[in-house]
């Protein structure tokens, strides 16, 4: 039987074993979707080292990036964005092993948002600066969207939430919050940004689909800003993810 799993800490939300494992049982494929929840990147090796019938795996958080460099090879895509969610298993002659980093959380994300982008749609803000938030920059960039990075921090080419101003909530049609700030449990926390600048001529993006409608999402809508999850992109990258292990 063929093993396919997720890495990450915690993984107490997970998604993707309950989609993988209802696909397998529903198209009756002989494979298993294991959750390894590692609390340290160290464990890698062993989960693959451990699972002789391992062909692939997914990545979440915090190791996006810090799985790179144990990786033989990666996608140009994923070299470009900086981070990896999907990893293929390629079995080799003698033993050997071949981990090979892939990105599908762009391919996801960009089909998700797409259709909701009109011309007026030419600059984003990107809520988090962790390893999705590589993905949706990337992928903003393919759609034509100029992108910029908000932390909390201030750092070189990244605005901080103080520097959201009105000029800037004008210009910054897209929001996109790539931050766990508002998933469950803590449904009652939001980013940062002046609510009150928003307009119908806004997009407000949350990767969290968990709760379905976050508090960023609520206030959005309530200013008429065009508002989306994330469990779409969610489903978008899974599928892209059995795209790259089976291909």
């Amino acid at each position: 039987m063929k093993q396919y799993g997720l890495i990450g800490y915690p993984l107490g939300h997970s998604f993707s074993v309950g989609y993988f494992n209802e696909k397998f049982k529903s198209e009756q494929i002989d494979a298993e979707y294991l959750n390894f929840e590692i609390p340290s990147i160290d464990h890698f090796k062993e989960v693959v080292e451990e699972h002789p019938n391992l062909c692939g795996l997914n990545v979440t958080i915090p190791y996006k990036q810090q799985v790179i460099p144990l990786l033989d090879e990666l996608d140009p895509q994923a070299a470009a964005i900086g981070a990896v969610n999907v990893i293929k298993v390629i079995r080799q002659p003698k033993g050997k092993i071949k981990l090979v980093g892939y990105n599908s959380d762009v391919i996801g994300f960009s089909q998700s948002i797409e259709p909701l982008l009109t011309p007026a749609h030419t600059h984003a803000l990107i809520l988090g600066t962790g390893g999705a938030s590589k993905a949706v920059f990337h992928g903003l960039k393919s759609l034509g969207v100029q992108p910029v990075y908000v932390s909390r921090t201030k750092r070189e080419n990244i605005l901080c939430y103080n520097d959201l101003t009105p000029e800037v909530m004008a210009r910054y049609t897209v929001i996109v919050n790539t931050s766990p700030v508002g998933m469950y449990p803590k449904v009652d926390q939001c980013p940062d940004i002046p609510y009150n600048l928003l307009t119908s001529n806004h997009l407000l993006y949350d990767l969290i689909y968990n709760p379905d409608e976050t508090l960023f999402l609520k206030k959005g809508k309530t200013h008429g800003a065009v508002t989306k999850n994330g469990l779409e992109m969610l489903l978008l990258q899974a599928f892209a993810a059995w795209n790259i292990w089976n291909e």
